[in-house]
């Protein structure tokens, strides 16, 4: 439980997030019943105490999204039903007066409970802020609080979603009109993409923490570990903390754009070379290989999903395994890059990341 929503953020910043939270439990207590609502938690950056701040002249001011856990007693899949719509309004109420989106996420600690570990039931649980209820409510979840339970195919699913923004970035990069907020956009993905590379080495090794700067600091003390993933991870620590809107020319944001990218294939391929007990000797054989790339996921339910959705995948398999073959083609292995091609993989992105 953090004191803080910042390392070093401005009492004024700290005093504005401390208000939107009172505003969003004051507005959760009125759609959910008292019977209902089992607890109310900020989770993400801000939850933990190593929000972004965003700093000018005049001000500091917030950056990241703000991400409430609603646990609601009850099946998680109703709830959800029931309640997504209103939660959705309450955070577009909130969002103009935040300066950053409020997104909520509905859940029951049951559910919790009974889910196996993932990288992003860890940091909920190890860091977080209450607006309603109090760590008691996570007795049962220490199985979310050890890092070494955390499998392999997380440290996967983080490298695909960095390097699924790296792929949208290079879109923009190749555009023929090239705007500031296109610039932005880059810059702030391959941020993102520099902080995940040393996060899913230390992932990967069972040394993951929820805190970025002691994974900063866990990086530089492993021996063996490259000067060029340190320093790419200590650029996106310090983004993460102190993020700035780019203003680089296309040419510059290109030319870093394709050194992480590189350093992004060479470890996206020893990962899965080492998860999946398979070597994978470029982009182009990892995408080809008929090899199951996410054998976590029951056959069964893929059907389901895969008919659900329309995917294009085989009806066996899960539907992310399209989403990573596609990346290692489009981001690596010379496939143009056509707006059709960014608009599908988008679509389906957005339901599997």
């Amino acid at each position: 439980m953090t004191s803080r929503f910042t390392i070093d953020g401005s009492s004024e910043l700290e005093r504005h997030l401390a208000r939107i939270c009172d505003q969003v439990r004051e507005g959760v207590c009125a759609l959910i019943p008292e019977h209902k609502l089992e607890g109310l938690v900020l989770a993400g950056g801000y939850g933990r105490g190593e929000g972004g701040v965003l700093r000018s002249d005049s001000a500091d001011a917030p950056y990241n999204d703000l991400e409430f856990f609603v646990f609601i007693k009850g099946p998680t899949w109703l709830n959800d039903r029931r309640y997504r719509h209103a939660l959705h309004e309450l955070g577009a109420r909130l969002t103009p007066e935040a300066g950053i989106d409020v997104e909520f996420k509905v859940l029951s600690l049951s559910k919790l409970r009974s889910s196996s570990p993932t990288m992003f039931y860890y940091d909920l649980i190890m860091g977080h802020r209450w607006l309603v209820g109090d760590d008691t409510l996570f007795i049962g979840c220490d199985h979310h609080r050890d890092t070494k339970l955390i499998p392999m195919h997380e440290a996967t699913r983080l490298m695909f979603n960095r390097c699924s923004g790296l792929f949208f970035a290079k879109a923009r990069l190749q555009r023929e009109d090239f705007t500031a907020e296109d610039a932005d956009f880059v810059g702030r993905n391959i941020a993102k993409a520099q902080l995940a590379l040393g996060d899913m080495f230390l992932a990967s090794l069972g040394q993951y923490h929820w805190s970025c700067e002691e994974r900063r600091h866990r990086l530089q003390t492993i021996p063996g570990v490259s000067a060029e993933l340190i320093a790419h991870h200590e650029k996106g620590v310090a983004f993460k903390l102190h993020p700035h809107r780019s203003t680089q020319a296309r040419e510059q944001l290109s030319k870093l754009h394709t050194e992480i990218s590189a350093l992004a294939e060479t470890l996206f391929l020893r990962l899965e070379s080492h998860r999946l007990a398979t070597r994978f000797e470029s982009a182009q054989a990892y995408a080809v290989s008929p090899l199951n790339k996410c054998p976590e996921h029951s056959w069964w339910k893929n059907i389901a999903l895969n008919i659900r959705h329309r995917t294009q995948s085989s009806f066996i398999r899960y539907p992310r395994e399209h989403l990573l073959h596609q990346l290692a083609l489009l981001l690596w292995s010379g496939a143009p890059v056509t707006p059709g091609a960014v608009s599908a993989y988008e679509q389906l992105w957005a339901r599997f990341n």
